[in-house]
């Protein structure tokens, strides 16, 4: 497994660094740097007390832990989370986007593991106009089945 740094600065006292759980982890699980209460229907910004420089060519992927809908009743309210290599500046803490789906309220304790980084090599596309892509199209949403209206 390969690896490079990622340099991180913590913004309040009693922040977590970041880390894997298991020795073939593939996200670094991210903690809240505060207590705070989500209303039902509420999408707030959790604090963490982070921010992240991504090692060069790459940028860091956000994505809910697997008992953040199960155990709390959260999802991240906008699927996954793209953290740019230059999303790094003084201001540039990240904040976890969730959204509660239950009719309770409910509790997030500082320090508690939220969401979990994955950090993925980029590579970016260069883009060459085209008058003809494909000879045929393929449809719609689900154009392979699986799925009736």
């Amino acid at each position: 497994m390969k690896s490079a740094q990622a340099k991180i600065t913590k913004l309040y006292s009693g922040v977590e660094t970041p880390k894997y759980h298991s020795e073939e982890a593939t996200g670094f699980d991210i903690a809240s740097a505060e207590d705070i209460i989500i209303k039902p229907g509420e999408t707030p910004l959790i604090k963490t007390g982070l921010i992240i420089e991504a090692p060069e060519g790459h940028f860091i992927l956000l994505a809910a832990r697997s008992s953040l809908p199960v155990k709390k009743g959260l999802m991240l309210a906008n699927g996954v989370g793209i953290l740019d290599r230059d999303f790094c500046g003084p201001d540039d803490e990240i904040k976890i986007q969730v959204y509660n789906f239950t009719n309770r309220d409910v509790a997030v304790s500082k320090g508690e593991r939220i969401a979990q980084g994955i950090c993925i090599p980029v590579t970016r596309a260069q883009f060459l106009e085209a008058e003809k892509i494909k000879s045929a199209s393929r449809g719609s949403h689900g154009s392979t089945g699986g799925y009736n209206a």
